[in-house]
């Protein structure tokens, strides 16, 4: 029987992932075992430079976390596991932990939750597929703004062939008079 110390230390840590699940717009369970650490440093970096908290985390109390949020990942929750969740781009985490794994052919998805709903592998590793929330905003504006561009281009090529054509016959009509 563990003493009360270490007790409310894990009824804490169980707290604190249960309010991270709950606050998190996408989680993704992870497999890393064989990952060295120089692969695990580029990874974190990674996660830290899209916003998302990646950790360790033990099994039974993210379990115990899981359902007090309402999701069941009893199966997933088993061997090594790491936890990669966001509060920003709900497909960040899904996506680099398969750009990570296409190249190091090391992790693995578990499985996870997009904005409160459970999703499997194989959507989590589709996720994966997708660009980045901010790049499909740009890819949109610069769709947007493309034809605007081109008008503002016509537009000042019209200006200045008025402005060399139209200054000559402006100096030849006074001397005309």
């Amino acid at each position: 029987m563990p003493n009360a110390q270490v007790l409310e230390a894990k009824k804490a840590t169980v707290s604190a992932l249960a309010e991270q699940m709950k606050g998190a717009t996408a989680g993704v369970f992870v497999d890393y075992k064989g990952i060295t650490v120089e692969q695990d440093t580029k990874l974190r970096n990674d996660f830290r430079e899209a916003g998302v908290s990646y950790s360790v985390v033990k099994n039974t109390l993210t379990r115990l976390a899981a359902r007090e949020c309402g999701y069941d990942f009893d199966e997933l929750l088993n061997g090594t596991t790491s936890f990669a969740v966001t509060t920003g781009d709900p497909i960040a985490p899904a996506r680099i932990v398969s750009q990570f794994a296409k190249q190091n052919k090391i992790l693995a998805i578990k499985g996870g939750f997009v904005e409160g709903k459970v999703v499997s592998v194989e959507e989590l590793n589709a996720f994966g597929e997708l660009t980045s929330k901010n790049d499909l905003v740009a890819q949109v504006l610069g769709t947007l703004l493309a034809p605007i561009s081109s008008l503002a281009f016509v537009l000042d090529q019209i200006r200045l062939q008025k402005e060399e054509g139209g200054a000559a016959p402006a100096e030849a009509a006074p001397a005309a008079e």
